[in-house]
């Protein structure tokens, strides 16, 4: 093969790898948290038309697995790159390496809006239908000891004006409430199907999240993705079972279904890299970022 063809292939070779997708720098990275469903029951439900909408329109990561049962586990590797504990009653303070620590670290701002939090800086225990132990920020001793990271804890209601007056931070992590992301029935409700139930999370995204899309600073480089926390709890596969990612923006692929395996610390870490983080707690450290998900 002449000298001047393997030249042409190298640098042939070496532009492609310019054009493979990265993570893109986003100053609006907005995550929610559903529960306790598996990928089977979500992708495709008729229950669920608008999270459907978005994986038809984005991207959905079709090889996502949860780590453990059940939720904190997962909330703490999504987190913290770590499992801390498998106790949902857990009210101990932890002091394990945390994404809060790597975003002040890097002057990147944040809030976790939980809906049903009683109140700005609420770090005790379940006010039902709010549950500590999906928010765990509330936790961390970075924020339990510091009076200006405890106003970072807020209640879902503060969510809608800081959308409307452009001041969401740089990292959104939204948290709706227990009759409102799958794990219990509606509100009114004792009884119900799984289908209310998943129909109740996907009215309240709809409802909650759509508007992200009619933001502007979001549409120039937001980044929304919803996932869930765990499977059923017969569901085992890889510690937590099949969940579904959906994730969408400008710069996410569209109508694409990524077949790689992803799991909670894959995430956190996409989430940091997305921001401009540089260092990654526990696991997401090594772990792979959901690059293929993004536009080159």
């Amino acid at each position: 093969m002449r000298p001047r063809f393997l030249c042409f292939l190298a640098v042939v070779f070496l532009f492609s790898l310019r054009l493979q997708a990265q993570i893109p720098n986003s100053n609006h990275v907005v995550v929610v948290l559903e529960e306790n469903h598996s990928y089977a029951s979500v992708i495709g439900s008729g229950s669920m038309p608008y999270l459907n909408s978005l994986a038809s329109k984005y991207a959905v990561a079709t090889q996502f697995y949860a780590n453990t049962h059940p939720s904190i586990g997962n909330y703490f590797k999504l987190t913290t790159g770590q499992i801390i504990t498998n106790n949902d009653t857990y009210t101990s303070t932890a002091t394990a390496d945390n994404m809060v620590q790597h975003m002040l670290t890097a002057a990147k701002t944040w809030h976790s809006y939980a809906e049903s939090l009683p109140s700005v800086g609420y770090v005790g225990a379940d006010v039902y239908p709010y549950l500590r132990h999906h928010n765990p920020f509330t936790f961390f001793s970075d924020v339990r000891n510091s009076s200006v990271q405890k106003l970072n804890l807020v209640p879902f209601s503060h969510f809608t004006g800081d959308l409307a007056n452009n001041h969401l931070p740089q990292f959104s992590f939204v948290i709706p409430n227990a009759h409102h992301d799958a794990h219990d029935c509606p509100t009114g409700l004792s009884t119900c199907t799984d289908a209310q139930k998943l129909a109740a999370a996907d009215s309240w995204l709809k409802a909650n999240i759509a508007p992200l899309f009619t933001n502007a600073a979001f549409q120039k480089d937001g980044i929304l993705v919803i996932v869930f926390d765990e499977s059923f709890t017969n569901d085992t596969a890889h510690g937590g079972g099949h969940v579904a990612a959906v994730i969408a923006g400008p710069r996410v692929k569209k109508q694409f279904k990524s077949t790689l395996f992803y799991q909670h610390q894959s995430l956190l870490k996409t989430v940091l890299k997305a921001l401009g983080v540089t260092t990654f707690p526990g696991a997401a450290a090594s772990a792979s970022s959901m690059t293929n998900v993004f536009l080159p």
